[in-house]
């Protein structure tokens, strides 16, 4: 099993990242509240591996950015190829709302390199389509700001087969991140069209928390692995497709330690066709 992926002839990246989404406060709200644990989540990763990492001016809003860019900050000799999203505006907690206004992305593009501390962008990705706006609209003004230099891979995130072939028809797109997981597979047959294409496949919400520690089966396969059942869901993603990239999200150094390690799991062919039946979609 393949355990990296190759974007362009400049990244190649570990396969299992990390998503910064947990670090800010409740509802994605608001500072940490150790703000300097946040940063340490952050810098243990790397210190494991980790080279991918996602992230998104609308977390916090800002904070998970700046996290993010003091942790590496404290490691100048890493290379990490960094991730983020724009196309939502935030309201208050756990509130999230679209908006793919050409300025407004433009805008966004802007905040994110200020608050990460970078000249361009690695992979910028669209949240979400803005039904208001056209899609040439929308990807048209991050193409243009490729062609400006300030960002050098276009993505998608939770999109369809049909809305992944039209952006492709206005720029070349290299990543999807669509809700996918071990229990949650309605997705699958976007993740099936990015195989077939070499696009990297982001799973956002990986470990489907709470659901994959119920269940007999997976308590079993988990206790054969001296592994617990999110390093089995995620061992089990890796196996999948070498196009996936799970960037499972914490707040824990320790989680995230045991997170990484589930890279190092080798799923039986019998156990990963065992746990494949588990989906409820």
């Amino acid at each position: 099993m393949n355990l990296t992926f190759k974007f362009d002839d400049d990244f190649t990246v570990n396969r299992l990242g990390f998503g910064t989404m947990q670090l800010p406060g409740t509802g994605v709200w608001g500072p940490a509240d150790d703000e300097k644990n946040a940063v340490d989540v952050i810098t243990t990763a790397v210190d494991h591996g980790v080279n991918f990492i996602d992230t998104a001016d609308s977390y916090g809003p800002l904070y998970a950015n700046l996290y993010l860019r003091k942790a590496l900050e404290q490691r100048p000799d890493n290379h990490v190829l960094v991730a983020t999203k724009v196309g939502f505006t935030r309201q208050g907690p756990s509130e999230w709302t679209e908006l793919g206004s050409p300025a407004y992305l433009r805008q966004q593009v802007e905040e994110n390199l200020f608050s990460l501390g970078l000249d361009h962008i690695d992979l910028l990705q669209l949240h979400r389509i803005d039904a208001n706006f056209s899609l040439e609209d929308q990807i048209g003004e991050l193409a243009k700001m490729q062609q400006e230099g300030k960002i050098k891979h276009i993505g998608l995130s939770q999109v369809s087969i049909y809305q992944l072939k039209s952006a492709q028809k206005i720029a070349p797109i290299v990543s999807v991140q669509n809700r996918y997981n071990l229990v949650d597979r309605a997705d699958e047959d976007v993740l099936n069209y990015a195989e077939e294409n070499n696009i990297a496949f982001i799973p956002w919400f990986p470990l489907a928390t709470g659901k994959l520690t119920s269940g007999s089966k997976m308590t079993q396969i988990a206790k054969k692995y001296n592994a617990t059942p999110a390093q089995i869901a995620l061992a089990w993603l890796l196996k999948r497709a070498e196009v996936i990239l799970p960037i499972p999200g914490t707040s824990s150094v320790d989680h995230v330690i045991s997170n990484i390690a589930a890279q190092n799991i080798t799923l039986s062919d019998a156990d990963f066709e065992t746990l494949s039946k588990m989906s409820t979609k």
